[in-house]
């Protein structure tokens, strides 16, 4: 598990380091939708051609213009050389590193600016089921970087019958002890094929975003379908790039 790809968008002026693997083993992970391309449904998505060392990504990186450096997965805390990476962007570029999403099991990092945190259970229970870890270790970290001083968001996948709306507003309100102001993101669960979970109707969506602004100032949602979310740059510029490695 490492980078196999690294993207850019000249618009918005970032870069994006892509991981593949993660620590945890969701059923329902949304990157299992991608499998149906290759005639796999409810598989993870194939496996890369090849890995990329990290001088090949520093020496790309050192050629593009950019204001903000991204790492994605999978689960981007896996690779081996992110902390490398991290570092060479700060100190060799003088570019910010935002973990664009993570499950939080290796916060916080040193030079790491920001993270968008998938918070993904309340119950603790729930959450084993769900993922295969334990909650307290992604929630405490998840404060470690609060009080660390990183630019923290969060976000969480509404699962009618798995995380219900208990359960989500049970994390807006933890977040909201630690601060109100961190931005907060309910996405509605894609079906992934093999799995027994439903689509979350639009009421439901709304009625979790009306319970979370009870506790935080910055709540937004998304309420995608599976095809939507194959083709993201179809419905936002801010994922229309250029992959370079």
């Amino acid at each position: 598990m490492a980078f196999y790809k690294v993207t850019y968008n000249e618009k918005y002026r970032f870069a994006t380091v892509h991981n593949y693997g993660c620590t945890f083993r969701c059923p329902i992970c949304s990157y299992k939708l991608k499998s149906g391309e290759h005639g796999k449904p409810g598989h993870a998505y194939p496996p890369p051609e090849r890995y990329l060392e990290a001088e090949e990504i520093k020496g790309v990186l050192k050629t593009l213009d950019v204001d903000k450096l991204y790492f994605m997965g999978g689960e981007p805390t896996v690779a081996k050389d992110l902390q490398e990476i991290i570092d060479f962007a700060k100190e060799a570029l003088g570019v910010p590193s935002h973990l664009g999403h993570t499950n939080g099991s290796r916060l916080p990092l040193p030079n790491l600016k920001g993270a968008n945190v998938g918070l993904k259970a309340w119950d603790d229970g729930v959450h084993l089921a769900y993922t295969g870890k334990r909650k307290k270790r992604i929630f405490d970290n998840f404060d470690r970087a609060y009080r660390a001083g990183m630019e923290l968001k969060a976000n969480v996948v509404y699962v009618p019958g798995l995380v219900d709306l208990d359960q989500i507003e049970s994390i807006a309100a933890w977040i909201a002890g630690l601060d109100r102001e961190i931005p907060f993101h309910i996405m509605g669960y894609i079906p992934v094929p093999g799995q027994k979970y439903e689509r979350p109707t639009a009421e439901q969506m709304k009625a979790a975003e009306a319970a979370c602004r009870r506790h935080l100032r910055h709540v937004a949602f998304s309420h995608m379908d599976p095809e939507s979310a194959l083709h993201l740059s179809g419905r936002d510029d801010r994922f229309a790039v250029t992959r370079l490695l």
